[in-house]
């Protein structure tokens, strides 16, 4: 019993969290900051200040981890859609449009070959898009004939010929989304810190 309590550290004297005080002390029980009860009493405010900050933030993490759980199949497929759309733009920086092979300071699409109203399948298959000029994409329905032609170039006939295939249909879980979206946030972040 004797060399149980020898064994045991005494505490080590701690500063007063209060600022006016800044006294030395030796703690008396767990997790005591201050002096005194003269300086609990000043300390109180800040204390319950920082309780409140604490319970904000949970309640914050709560709310954020109950609407993940709500959050509808949809709004995860456009989470992923976005992350591989700049992916695509990013990707495909240095190159012209895919359509009309312009360089310009206008926007960019990610823009499908085969569409995804017609090919849900190839949404995120990397062959199937490139960076578009927002005239080709929108104006032009994707201008499909000259992006077919230059498509050819970039990936060869065997691959166009295999996006133009017949594919297995496939409908997306919502933790294949997430994945998708996690894995092109990472190609993401690893494109731009190249350019960096």
């Amino acid at each position: 019993m004797r060399t149980a309590l020898k064994d045991k550290k005494a505490p080590r004297p701690k500063k007063c969290r209060v600022p006016e005080c800044g006294a030395s002390f030796v703690p008396q029980r767990l997790g005591q900051a201050v002096c005194s009860p003269a300086c609990a009493i000043l300390d109180a405010p800040k204390n319950q200040e920082r309780a409140r900050k604490a319970i904000d933030q949970r309640e914050r993490r709560e709310i954020r981890a109950a609407r993940q759980r709500v959050k509808p199949r949809a709004d995860h497929m456009r989470e992923a859609q976005q992350a591989f759309n700049e992916w695509i733009r990013l990707r495909d920086a240095a190159l012209p449009c895919v359509s009309c092979g312009r360089h310009h300071q206008g926007q960019y699409h990610a823009g499908h070959y085969r569409t995804v109203g017609a090919n849900p399948e190839l949404r995120f298959e990397p062959l199937n898009v490139w960076k578009q000029c927002a005239p080709c994409n929108n104006h032009k329905s994707g201008d499909i004939v000259n992006y077919r032609i230059e498509l050819v170039k970039r990936i060869g006939a065997e691959k166009v010929d295999w996006l133009e295939g017949p594919h297995k249909v496939r409908k997306y879980t919502i933790e294949e989304l997430k994945a998708i979206k996690a894995e092109y946030k990472t190609k993401i972040k690893e494109l731009k810190g190249e350019a960096a």
